[in-house]
């Protein structure tokens, strides 16, 4: 039994030892902690306490009643979106915008970055860099106005060139097959110099001894860029479009919204909108966050799947 009581004791006095040690390390790194108090308390209140609401998405919620004088329903509201006349065509323009996005919104950084990359001048190349990354600093509302100025049938300066070539004026905006253009010229325009950046540390990362390398085997500039540059970056390529194929669903609200029309809603909703004028127009609480709930879970399952064939095609993984 002593000898029971002495390992007890020895295990206790490590257990105090260690967490002499936590507490000792945690003090010294004290300011650290604090500055990312913020983040924490960020998250905790506007990501993760609001996940105890998802539960609305199960019951006819009455927001003066509470979950306790509301009924519970199950997974009819998951039936009534599925079953709703628009669920194909929401689902489809989501997807289409999203896809587009992927393919041209999503490469446009990377082939800009790899564009600055071969400038030699570094006052030329801080100049384009610093001018394309002012859009991203501009709010969503400012891009819409000034698209819906540029593009006006009236006084929009795209229509004043047109009328020159003697063309007749086009109300771009009201036509529903120039909305996803819009959207994604836009979208270039407004992310590429921004979401360079990222391509642009990882490509300050390839050591130069491969490009010497390059040159010796008598690689040109395209080649070194083909053979040398873009491998470097193919990780980090890779980890962002795990994360772009997450948002797959996820349109950004506020440009949509704001550029909606009657003429162009055909192609311009998406699940965003629609779970906004449910759930604060129509004041359907339940039906938005169900129809928000399955964006998230159907985004998940995307984003595992990616991370999945990723880390088994090209050993990049998130996880």
């Amino acid at each position: 039994m002593e000898v029971i009581n002495i390992k007890k004791q020895k295990k206790v006095d490590r257990q105090k030892v260690d967490l002499r040690r936590v507490r000792t390390k945690i003090w010294a790194d004290r300011y650290m902690y604090l500055m990312t108090l913020p983040v924490v308390v960020y998250f905790l209140i506007f990501k993760y306490w609001p996940m105890g609401w998802l539960r609305i998405a199960f019951y006819d919620f009455k927001i003066l009643r509470g979950f306790k004088g509301s009924t519970f329903v199950g997974l009819k509201h998951f039936k009534t979106f599925l079953h709703n006349p628009d669920f194909i065509r929401i689902m489809w323009n989501t997807l289409y915008l999203n896809i587009l996005s992927l393919i041209f919104v999503f490469t446009a950084p990377i082939l800009f970055a790899l564009l600055l990359n071969e400038i030699s001048k570094n006052k030329f190349k801080k100049v384009v860099q610093t001018i394309s990354y002012l859009p991203h600093f501009l709010s969503m509302v400012v891009v819409t106005s000034m698209i819906t100025t540029f593009l006006s049938p009236s006084i929009g300066i795209v229509n004043a060139i047109i009328k020159k070539f003697g063309y007749e004026t086009i109300h771009f905006l009201g036509r529903p097959q120039y909305f996803r253009p819009i959207m994604l010229v836009s979208g270039i325009w407004q992310g590429m110099g921004w979401g360079s950046i990222i391509y642009l540390s990882a490509l300050a990362g390839i050591d130069m001894e491969q490009y010497e390398a390059a040159v010796i085997d008598g690689a040109g500039r395209f080649q070194q860029v083909l053979y040398v540059t873009i491998p470097g970056i193919a990780n980090t390529i890779m980890i962002m479009l795990i994360l772009q194929i997450g948002n797959l669903l996820s349109v950004g609200f506020e440009k949509v919204y704001l550029l909606q029309n009657a003429q162009n809603i055909a192609v311009s909703e998406v699940l965003s909108t629609y779970v906004y004028k449910m759930g604060i127009q129509s004041s359907n609480y339940s039906l938005a966050t169900a129809v928000g709930l399955f964006n998230a879970i159907l985004s998940l399952i995307l984003v595992l799947t990616a991370n999945r064939l990723s880390a088994k095609y090209s050993e990049v993984s998130l996880i």
